[in-house]
C-alpha cells in the first residue's frame, strides 16, 4: 500500500493520540470510581458516626434510638440509604424506617471497635454495607456488645461515575479531534517544501522553468541542490558532446572532400571502387555522428510542439524540390507536443520528410497524432512515389539496411530513424500507402 508521507505521519500520530488518550481516560475513569467509592465509604462511616450519637443505653441494657435521625433518608422507605443495629447475638434490635419491608443481611457479630465493608444485595440492587462493632457499659458495669451496620444502594454513585465518564470522554475525544486537526496542519505546513518540489519538478518537466528554486529548508538544500547541479551537468553534458561531434564532423568533411575530388581528376573509372568507398566513408561518418548526437529519453525533459517543426522542415524541402512543386499536406491534432529533445526530433522528421519529398511524384502526407490512453505519438508519413517492395519494407527498420544505393543517404536516414525510434522506446512500421507509395509509421511513448 503506497501511502503518502502526510497520510503516513497522520496514520501514526493518530495511533499514538488515541493510544494516549484512551490509557489516559482509563486511568482518569479508574480513579474517579476508586475516589467515589471511598467517599462512599466514609459517608457510611460517618452515618454510623451520627447512629452511635443519638443512640442511648436505658437502664434496663436496652439500645433506644429516636423515631427521628438526623439524615432524614433513613427515615423514608426504600430511599437507599439502611440502618441496623445488631446484639450480641446477631438479633436485629433496631432496622431504620427506610428498610420497611425488606430482608436485609447486614453485618453483625463484630468485634467492638472493628469495621467490616461488604457488598449487599437490597430488593435486587447492589449496595456497599459497613458494620461496626462497639461495646457499651450498663449500670451494673457490663458491656453490652452491639453492632451498628449501614449500607447504600450504589446506583448513585453508579450514576455519578456515568456522568462523569460520559463528560470525560466527550472532553476526551473533543481534545483528539482538535489535537489531529493541528496535528494535520502542523503536518501539512511541514511537507509543503516537498510538494513544492513536485510542483516546480513538473514545471520543468513542462518546460515552464528551467531549475528548482533555492528557497528551501535546510533539510531539502542538498537535495535541490543535487538536482539543479544534476540538470545543469546533463545539459553542459549534452552541449560538449553536440559541439565535439560538429568540431569532429567538419574536421572530417574536409579531408573526404580532398579525396573525393583527386579521384575524380584521376579520370573516369580509374579509381571507381576508391571513389565508391570515400562515399561509403562520407555516409557511415554522416551516420555515426548523427546516431551518437541522439540524446534519447532523458527525465526533466520539456514537451516540444510539433507543427512548427514540421513546418520549418517541409519550408526547408519545399525550397530544395521546388522543380517537383511537391504537395505536402500536413494534419496535426491541435496542440500536439511531444516530451523529447527538440534535435531529435528535427532528425526525426527530417529524415522522414526527406525521404518521401526524394521518392514521391506530386504528394506527400504527414499526420501527427496521439493513440491510446497512455498518450502515445503516432507519426506517419506517406508519399505517392514507387513504394516499397516488401522484403524491403520488412527489413527496413535493420540498421545501415539501404533501401536503393542509388539516392545517396536514403538507407543512411531511415536507419537513423529507426536508432531514434529505437532510444525512446517507439516503433518503426513501414508498408504501402494509400497515396500508392511508401508508408512509414512511428510509434513513441509518451
Amino acid at each position: 500500500m503506497n501511502l503518502s508521507l502526510q497520510t503516513r505521519l497522520l496514520l501514526a500520530a493518530s495511533l499514538v493520540l488515541a493510544a494516549f488518550l484512551g490509557l489516559t481516560g482509563a486511568a482518569l475513569d479508574r480513579a474517579y470510581r476508586d475516589s467515589a467509592e471511598a467517599g462512599l465509604r466514609d459517608r457510611l462511616q460517618a452515618h454510623v458516626y451520627a447512629l452511635l450519637a443519638a443512640a442511648e443505653l436505658t437502664p434496663g441494657g436496652a439500645l433506644r434510638l429516636p423515631e427521628m435521625l438526623p439524615e432524614a433518608r433513613f427515615s423514608t422507605p426504600a430511599s437507599g440509604l439502611y440502618a441496623q443495629v445488631y446484639d450480641g447475638n446477631g438479633r436485629t434490635i433496631w432496622s431504620s424506617g427506610s428498610a420497611l419491608g425488606l430482608a436485609l443481611t447486614l453485618p453483625n457479630k463484630i468485634d467492638a471497635g472493628a469495621r467490616r465493608y461488604t457488598e449487599a444485595k437490597i430488593g435486587g440492587a447492589r449496595a456497599t454495607a459497613l458494620g461496626f462493632g462497639t461495646a457499651w457499659e450498663d449500670s451494673d458495669g457490663r458491656l453490652l456488645p452491639f453492632t451498628f451496620s449501614v449500607a447504600e444502594d450504589l446506583g448513585a454513585l453508579d450514576a455519578e461515575v456515568a456522568a462523569f465518564r460520559r463528560t470525560l470522554w466527550g472532553w476526551l475525544g473533543g481534545a483528539a479531534v482538535l489535537l489531529l486537526l493541528a496535528q494535520g496542519t502542523i503536518l501539512r505546513w511541514s511537507l509543503r517544501p516537498l510538494r513544492k518540489v513536485g510542483r516546480e519538478l513538473g514545471a520543468i518537466e513542462r518546460g515552464d522553468r528551467e531549475r528548482l528554486g533555492e528557497d528551501y529548508p535546510a533539510e531539502l538544500a542538498p537535495l535541490t541542490g543535487g538536482i539543479n547541479r544534476f540538470i545543469a551537468q546533463e545539459q553542459s553534458r549534452l552541449q560538449r558532446y553536440r559541439n565535439a561531434l560538429g568540431d569532429l564532423a567538419h574536421s572530417l568533411k574536409t579531408p573526404l572532400a580532398l579525396l573525393r575530388g583527386q579521384l575524380g581528376d584521376a579520370g573516369p573509372g580509374t579509381n571507381a571502387e576508391a571513389a565508391s568507398q570515400v562515399d561509403r566513408m562520407a555516409e557511415i561518418i554522416e551516420y555515426q555522428l548523427q546516431r551518437a548526437a541522439t540524446a534519447g529519453r532523458r527525465p526533466l525533459v520539456a514537451p516540444v510542439a510539433l507543427a512548427p517543426i514540421i513546418d520549418r522542415i517541409t519550408a526547408s524541402l519545399d525550397k530544395v524540390h521546388r522543380d517537383k512543386g511537391v504537395e505536402c499536406t500536413p494534419e496535426l491534432a491541435p496542440g500536439l507536443r511531444y516530451r523529447a529533445e527538440e534535435g531529435d526530433l528535427y532528425e526525426l522528421l527530417g529524415n522522414l520528410l526527406d525521404n518521401a519529398y526524394k521518392w514521391c511524384t506530386k504528394r506527400v502526407t504527414v499526420r501527427a497524432r496521439t493513440f491510446g490512453q497512455g498518450g502515445d505519438i503516432v507519426l506517419t508519413v506517406e508519399d505517392d512515389g514507387p513504394g516499397l517492395p516488401d522484403e524491403v519494407a520488412v527489413e527496413l527498420p535493420v540498421r545501415g539496411r539501404r533501401a536503393d544505393s542509388t539516392t545517396p543517404g536514403h538507407g543512411i536516414g531511415l536507419a537513423m530513424v529507426a536508432d531514434l525510434v529505437a532510444a525512446y522506446g517507439g516503433s518503426l512500421n513501414a508498408g504501402c500507402s494509400d497515396l500508392g507509395g511508401a508508408r512509414i509509421e512511428v510509434r513513441l511513448p509518451e
